[in-house]
């Protein structure tokens, strides 16, 4: 019995000695704004693809421009309502959406600054939607159960509740003492909505082709370009080695994505998953059948956008990417100064999209791509 006990403290001094914490050295860091909170708000969509073209706007122009999320948000609520009572209520309503919900907004209604879009705060100074959903739910509801008994417009009641509780929409403003219109003011920024491509990996549908996914926040039925898991990390990896950040669409409700860490990881199973992120451990390997099962039984769901703006390795080579979050920096309870450090292990089992200039593509992706 002694020597049991003996070799069990023997095992557990082991252990801790070969204990590594983590150190990283930065590969690949890209021009990116600060991190910020999307506060009590189901907009991470548009907080993160506004922060991905920002980083374009740097590299196109070489300007450092602080958008309007909400602008944005503002502008992709209509189309939400629409298609909600289209379908008669028989759809998702929900703060959620995706990547090219900003792109068609940006294509329909142009770009604004933070500083011109007077959107409504808190008494907190924070952003906070959290009666915005049931308060147009109701309105759109009443609507679909007696049309013809509704008194006013639907839509007009809509467009007074987001003017309350987020902000008035504009059609013009000044900036840095010129005087633009949105979408002149896009055109200033040289973004072009036509040159982002949504990218995805899943084998329900074929390799190589376009389909419209289908996740409960695709509410416009946007298109993803299909190719293999691994054709999927190397046009990530091509991009920023190129110069071009990414937009990621991912699940973080793994125990192993952690804020608090700074850190999204895929241990070994079995493992501790707070000693695995405190200490390196050795991941799962992924393929794209356990991608697929994931996100077959729902273990891996679109969750939360962000911003991929750099390449990281620690001390064993372990590969991993920078990636913006939108939770705000200054807490207790976030890490790396808002920014995850997600190894490349959990990107594949836990990317639902991306999002890339089609400049960032290598030649052989943009002729399956493209054509």
């Amino acid at each position: 019995m002694k020597n049991n006990i003996l070799c069990y403290i023997l095992v557990c001094i082991s252990l801790v000695s070969n204990a590594q914490s983590y150190e990283f050295k930065t590969i690949i860091d890209l021009d990116a704004t600060e991190v910020i909170s999307q506060g009590n708000t189901g907009t991470c969509w548009s907080f993160s693809t506004s922060s991905f073209l920002e980083s374009e706007i740097m590299r196109l122009t070489g300007k450092h421009i602080d958008l309007s999320e909400m602008y944005t948000v503002r502008n992709t609520y209509p189309k939400k309502a629409w298609n909600y009572v289209m379908r008669q209520g028989k759809a998702q309503f929900s703060e959620g959406g995706l990547a090219h919900d900003v792109i068609n907004s940006v294509s329909q209604h142009g770009l604004v600054p933070d500083t011109a879009f007077k959107a409504v705060l808190d008494e907190k100074g924070s952003f906070n939607h959290s009666k915005l959903i049931d308060t147009l739910k109701i309105t759109l509801n009443q609507f679909i159960k007696a049309p013809k008994q509704y008194k006013s417009t639907w839509q007009q009641d809509v467009t007074n509740i987001l003017d309350i509780q987020v902000g008035e929409n504009i059609s013009n403003f000044n900036y840095d003492g010129i005087s633009y219109t949105p979408m002149s003011f896009l055109k200033m920024t040289k973004i072009n909505p036509d040159d982002y491509i949504s990218i995805t990996s899943f084998t329900h549908q074929p390799f190589y082709t376009n389909f419209i996914l289908n996740i409960p926040d695709n509410f416009s039925n946007g298109s993803f370009y299909n190719v293999p898991l691994d054709d999927m990390v190397s046009i990530v990896n091509n991009a920023l080695e190129k110069g071009f950040t990414v937009e990621l669409d991912c699940d973080v409700s793994e125990k192993t994505f952690s804020a608090k860490y700074g850190l999204a990881i895929i241990p070994n199973d079995g493992q501790d998953y707070l000693q695995a992120l405190t200490s390196i451990s050795t991941e799962k390997t992924i393929t794209q059948t356990l991608r697929q099962e994931e996100f077959e039984n729902y273990n891996t769901t679109d969750d939360h956008l962000m911003h991929i703006t750099g390449l990281l390795k620690d001390q064993n080579g372990t590969t991993y990417y920078k990636v913006k979050n939108s939770w705000g920096k200054n807490s207790k309870r976030v890490g790396n100064d808002g920014y995850i450090y997600m190894s490349v292990a959990y990107f594949k089992l836990k990317s639902i999209s991306i999002m890339v200039h089609k400049d960032a593509l290598n030649k052989h992706f943009k002729r399956w791509l493209l054509d």
